[in-house]
């Protein structure tokens, strides 16, 4: 069936009028898919069910009602939406062979992946700034980080990676396409435009601007605030308070890193691809969008204790 569809929408490779897409996940390695499912759907599942207990324990929980965990709150919640946007779907393809995307279903998933992992970086960039505040600026700490300032950041992280981002799909729809076979499990923006008839050298160059634009720009002001978190820790002589210091920042430290490690993989497997099988760069993609999310709410549910003091207070009401 899979190779059917795949020698009917190859047939015709003049522009045609695309409603809709087929997604083939791991064209070399089509078994891999039966073997993948139950690993994803555990880690989706563990995703979810973390982030949503975060999410409620914050809600719930008085004593959570402060700047810090309603940034951790926010970084959940984005977490769900990229893992709701991406994961189901190629659930859908392993289960069922559903490989049909709509056109406008397919920029909408582009959209949501290219705008919400930016403004995942540009959290972690809010978040690194509030321990700098925290560390650096203590006896200021309770007037420049308030609940007006969250709303504010949040604001601004929807706005500047919503609208910035925004064109990459825009710009991919209105390109003609010669086939509608997606050699990937998600709609990459790359993956479909090499699809077109077209001239796709201003989509690619871009999204490339653009996404090093932001990502290196929170990447640099994260590493400037932690510089000076680390040279304000070096100094403190009292005893015990530079382990102190470090743990209020040590799991979004852990969680950046992290963060940057993963993308940075998968960078460089995508600048690599010729040397790489073509599948390893699409799982790592996939992964991508569901490792973060399922470990992000457990280190800082292991490592902050009042979160696992909300977790113990919630179950105790169930």
């Amino acid at each position: 069936m899979i190779r059917r569809q795949y020698m009917e929408a190859q047939s015709n490779t003049s522009s045609i009028l695309v409603s809709d897409f087929l997604l083939i996940c791991f064209p070399n390695y089509q078994t891999w898919q039966h073997w993948l499912s139950l690993p994803l759907s555990l880690l989706f599942l563990l995703a979810m069910g973390a982030n949503a207990t975060l999410l409620i324990t914050i809600r719930m929980e008085a004593s959570l009602h402060e700047p810090m965990y309603y940034l951790l709150g926010l970084l959940s919640l984005l977490d769900l939406v990229l893992c709701l946007t991406v994961i189901p779907k190629v659930l859908a393809i392993f289960w069922f062979d559903n490989r049909s995307i709509s056109f406008s279903a397919c920029f909408l998933q582009m959209f949501v992946m290219n705008s919400f992992l930016t403004m995942e970086s540009c959290t972690f960039m809010v978040m690194a700034y509030d321990r700098y505040v925290a560390i650096c600026k203590p006896l200021q700490y309770p007037s420049i980080i308030t609940d007006q300032f969250v709303v504010r950041a949040a604001i601004f992280v929807a706005a500047r990676n919503g609208i910035l981002t925004m064109p990459i799909p825009i710009l991919s729809s209105q390109l003609r396409y010669c086939a509608r076979i997606i050699k990937n499990c998600i709609c990459t923006n790359m993956s479909v435009s090499k699809l077109s008839c077209d001239d796709i050298t201003f989509n690619k160059l871009y999204q490339f601007v653009i996404g090093w634009t932001l990502l290196g720009s929170d990447l640099i002001l994260i590493v400037i605030s932690y510089s000076f978190i680390f040279s304000v820790v070096l100094r403190i002589k009292a005893e015990g308070a530079v382990a102190k210091a470090l743990s209020t920042c040590g799991s979004h430290f852990i969680l950046i890193l992290f963060f940057s490690t993963v993308l940075l993989v998968l960078v460089i497997t995508n600048l690599a691809r010729e040397r790489i099988p073509p599948d390893v760069p699409i799982l790592l993609n996939i992964l991508h969008h569901l490792i973060p999310p399922a470990l992000n709410p457990i280190v800082y549910g292991v490592r902050t204790r009042e979160i696992k003091q909300g977790i113990r207070n919630l179950l105790r009401r169930l």
